[in-house]
């Protein structure tokens, strides 16, 4: 198990950037992908971007293509999420995760461990 926690929300006007961190302690952190996902209002929780053990790899969902950029830097067992040109449709509890599969995943079920979560709010 890896635990993981997640900070840098915030409230942030649409147009706007915010950048998210999660910090991982208690393995190797670099033996584990690391994800972004993210639960919206009424909505249940949806992929964001996946990044592979090395950082050569990343993933993203269609909506985040192009704003959101997942990044690692394994020697200070971080991993991040810069969003930029944010919307208030990216308002949403956001989760750092972890797993165990080489190749890239992008379902909740396949990350072992997760933050606590930290909200993001976009104002119009």
């Amino acid at each position: 198990q890896v635990q993981l926690e997640e900070s840098g929300g915030g409230l942030v006007q649409a147009g706007g950037s915010l950048r998210l961190s999660c910090l991982a302690s208690g393995r190797t952190f670099s033996s584990f992908q690391m994800g972004w996902f993210r639960r919206p209002p009424g909505k249940e929780r949806e992929f964001v971007a996946a990044i592979s053990r090395t950082g050569g790899t990343t993933d993203y969902a269609d909506s985040v293509k192009g704003r959101f950029t997942i990044s690692r830097d394994n020697a200070k067992n971080s991993f991040y999420l810069d969003m930029n040109n944010l919307t208030p449709e990216d308002t949403a509890i956001y989760y750092c995760a972890s797993s165990w599969y080489y190749t890239l995943q992008n379902t909740p079920d396949k990350f072992e461990s997760w933050g606590q979560g930290t909200q993001v709010t976009v104002s119009p």
